[in-house]
């Protein structure tokens, strides 16, 4: 017998050989899971906006991201350090202003909150402490995009 289970009954463990089905759907998960690979880091995140245009000129102008190129009217790209961001309108899929948070990391908090909203980004909530760590304090502050997607920064201070 195959020992594939182990069970605690109080204070004694019992181990169990599982059911020809269990040990089959085991099997191929372990298999799917050696064979398959690794998922890397994110390459691209993409953002649903009202007016693309709008829109680009606040990631690249307000928050200074470089634009790589535009791929028609309703699609635009800009690099955010290693990762992509994709600006597009609906197209079927996702609501504007209900996307997921992107927090950017920063050195200098209060210096980047305020170059931000200076540059038109609207104030949401100005840098304040979040959590104190063993060896290190994490701050953010939040801004909104023109459709009032949630924008943050973050900084890890030592």
């Amino acid at each position: 017998m195959r020992i594939t289970g182990i069970r605690k009954y109080g204070a004694s463990i019992h181990a169990f050989p599982l059911s020809p089905l269990m040990a089959k759907l085991q099997h191929r998960c372990m298999n799917t899971a050696l064979n398959s690979p690794a998922l890397g880091e994110i390459g691209q995140i993409a953002i649903t906006v009202s007016d693309v245009d709008l829109a680009l000129a606040f990631y690249r102008d307000a928050l200074g991201l470089r634009f790589l190129f535009s791929a028609g009217p309703q699609l635009a790209f800009l690099q955010a350090g290693g990762v992509r961001l994709m600006l597009s309108t609906p197209q079927g899929a996702g609501t504007t202003g209900a996307n997921s948070t992107l927090y950017f990391r920063t050195s200098d908090l209060a210096a980047s909150y305020a170059s931000l909203v200076a540059r038109g980004a609207r104030e949401e909530s100005a840098p304040h402490l979040i959590a104190k760590m063993p060896d290190h304090e994490v701050w953010m502050a939040f801004v909104r995009d023109p459709d009032g997607n949630l924008v943050g920064l973050m900084q890890e201070r030592r």
